[in-house]
């Protein structure tokens, strides 16, 4: 696609992010708009965001599960960027949320990730992602949107933020080096439970990103260096590794909380205001 046709694609998702408008049809449908247009339109607005003040702080993962990636001919998962108007900290593991503008909101559970170091290396296992860490959290990661009925192609998801609305952090447990190898293994077999209003309503596991969250975030470091090797992942930054439970629904009201079983990581509440 042409330069002024991706701008024009940015000024439209910009809007719909602004105003809380939903699109009439999805970017796929138009012709070319493919990957690489999704991650310049993704650019484009990343770039119209820090003009306007904001700050990238990390990335977000989509598309953490290979079966979903034969579906739609994918070769690895895909991924947006969060900003620090997006990302917000909760050490005492309560949290409330209020949004401006949603469109038809979903929460997911997620480990996030705290680098502590640069990845520069493409193809690396996760044990070395580890060790590029300061610490892990359970997460809520909002998403938001603007598509009909949910419906989207992993271009819409690229371009639109990667749906990403909000991050809430839950309390941050350092990664040490000599607990890098237990932390191998409880993060592929680790389950986590959601409920909705006190009411059970999911249960996931580690296994559901990518077989583990620290083999998602090499994943994901490897994918990056690969399509923009002069962007890797970067120290300070933090990664929301993938959904641990399919995405719920969620309206002002609602209260959400996440227990983790097999990791040294305590509950999370989150409440949507």
């Amino acid at each position: 696609m042409e330069r002024g046709e991706l701008e024009a694609i940015a000024r439209e998702l910009q809007s719909a992010y602004e105003t809380g408008q939903g699109l009439s049809a999805f970017l796929s449908a138009r012709s070319g708009f493919d990957l690489d247009a999704a991650y310049e339109v993704e650019a484009e607005l990343k770039r119209s965001r820090e003009a306007q003040g904001a700050k990238s702080v990390g990335r977000k993962v989509g598309y953490a599960n290979k079966a979903v990636w034969r579906v739609f001919k994918l070769q690895t998962l895909v991924w947006g960027h969060m900003y620090d108007d997006t990302v917000h900290y909760s050490d005492s593991n309560q949290a409330t949320l209020a949004l401006a503008h949603p469109h038809s909101l979903k929460v997911e559970p997620e480990i996030v990730f705290g680098l502590n170091q640069p990845i520069l290396s493409a193809g690396i296992d996760a044990k070395a992602a580890l060790e590029s860490t300061d610490w892990l959290a359970i997460g809520f990661e909002v998403i938001d949107c603007p598509f009909p009925d949910w419906k989207f192609q992993p271009s819409d998801f690229v371009a639109y933020y990667g749906l990403h609305a909000a991050l809430v952090v839950g309390e941050r447990v350092p990664v040490q080096p000599e607990i890098i190898p237990g932390l191998l293994d409880e993060l592929s077999q680790f389950k986590v439970r959601l409920a909705k209003n006190g009411e059970p309503v999911a249960e996931g596991a580690g296994k559901n990103s990518l077989a583990s969250p620290a083999a998602c975030l090499a994943e994901l470091s490897t994918a990056i260096l690969r399509r923009f090797p002069h962007e890797p992942l970067r120290a300070g930054e933090l990664i929301s590794s993938g959904t641990l439970t399919p995405g719920h629904s969620t309206e002002r009201g609602d209260e959400w909380k996440v227990e983790v079983n097999g990791l040294p990581l305590p509950p999370l509440t989150l409440r949507m205001s």
